[in-house]
């Protein structure tokens, strides 16, 4: 079987593109293809071959990838990928959109639906300067959506990352969508039965994640607390800070495994799609402290991973904190749910799973997806939310 892998961009290097190099890894004769591509940037395939679009021949297009969001709908429309017989997908946005043989199969592994065409305001918040041109950009975006969702058809079956992002899939797109959580690479991380005494926070700086929160709690108790990471927030939110809390900025992978191990607990206040950090404080055997809603809720089982509070509040976060401060932690069982849960093996155990149900449909008719267990599958979490938040 003849296998094409696609992704949005290869511009940066983040969760989705994490993801997609394990991908890579595990398809070693799959052939890659993307819009741009910069080595530098993000993952670095070495001598393996990467199939671009006519968007990488425009000057400094890499590191203006954003600007050119109109455009990459026909760029990747005019990817030649009729020899394949399996498509798989990994987007946030636009690589759906890519073309397949009637009889081929096409699997989406979808991080989000596009952010920021259906949930504009909330993504232009984090651009300051695109605010301004909103009433173009909008006119702009409403085509955009009109062919989001044509292009949105393309693909068989769509994997969701998190149970709210599967969601957004079925409600936006009306395409069959099941959940495989992302994989982390439990390998990396060293638990540790030895707490040191201060709070952890690993997170870029951006307003949406809700880092201000964080810092006003701290302000308050007057706990220890470690910030990694940098971003636009980072000048604002020192200022507020009072001695207790330290901004570390960009830290080594081996120095973050170390204080992800140390660290009585890792802070998540903002609302992720699914959120990589809980589930590398749990391999690291850290508990979370985490606001209860969207990803958090299908990786963390409230007293016994973590404390999961109710609002996006510097008190009820300091609820959560008191709670998990007197709580008697299991760091080994901690550690074990994330691998039992998240590791490669589950993921691809189950990604392997689905590919096998589509490419055994028959080929002459559209694929029908037909619920299986791994539809109904669902972890091991407390089965109201308020039993699990505070």
């Amino acid at each position: 079987m003849k296998i094409a892998l696609v992704h949005d961009y290869l511009t940066q290097k983040g969760g989705a593109e994490r993801v997609f190099e394990l991908l890579c890894q595990r398809y070693p004769q799959a052939d890659i293809y993307t819009s741009l591509y910069d080595p530098d940037r993000s993952v670095d395939f070495g001598d393996r071959p990467v199939q671009t679009t006519w968007l990488q021949n425009i000057p400094n297009a890499a590191e203006n990838f954003r600007l050119l969001a109109p455009l990459y709908y026909p760029a990747f429309r005019s990817l030649d990928l009729q020899a394949y017989d399996l498509i798989i997908s990994s987007t946030t946005s636009f690589a759906k959109a890519v073309r397949k043989r009637p009889d081929a199969r096409h699997v989406c592994f979808c991080n989000n639906i596009t952010r920021f065409l259906w949930d504009t305001q909330t993504y232009l918040r984090e651009y300051g300067s695109f605010r301004r041109f909103s009433p173009a950009l909008e006119h702009v975006f409403r085509v955009m959506r009109s062919m989001d969702l044509k292009y949105a058809q393309e693909p068989d079956l769509y994997i969701g990352n998190s149970s709210v992002v599967t969601a957004r899939i079925r409600r936006t797109y009306h395409k069959p969508a099941i959940v495989i959580n992302c994989p982390i690479e439990t390998s990396k991380f060293t638990p540790s039965d030895v707490k040191e005494d201060f709070y952890l926070v690993s997170s870029r700086l951006l307003s949406y994640k809700r880092i201000d929160i964080i810092v006003e709690a701290f302000n308050w108790l007057g706990w220890r607390l470690l910030i990694m990471g940098d971003g636009p927030e980072r000048e604002r939110l020192q200022s507020q800070a009072r001695s207790n809390i330290e901004f570390l900025g960009y830290v080594p992978d081996a120095e973050r495994t170390r204080l992800m191990s140390k660290a009585r607990a890792v802070i998540v206040v903002a609302l992720e799609d699914f959120g990589l950090v809980p589930v590398e404080a749990n391999a690291s055997g850290t508990p979370v402290v985490a606001y209860g809603a969207g990803g958090v809720l299908d990786t963390q089982i409230s007293g016994k991973t973590g404390i999961l509070f109710k609002r996006q509040t510097p008190e009820s976060l300091q609820r959560g904190l008191v709670r998990s401060r007197d709580q008697e932690w299991d760091y080994k069982a901690i550690r074990e749910h994330a691998i039992d849960h998240f590791s490669e093996d589950t993921f691809f155990q189950k990604l392997e799973a689905v590919i096998d149900q589509v490419c055994q449909s028959p080929r002459s008719t559209p694929y029908v997806h037909q619920e299986s267990d791994l539809d109904r599958e669902s972890f091991p979490i407390s089965p109201t939310y308020h039993e699990t938040v505070l």
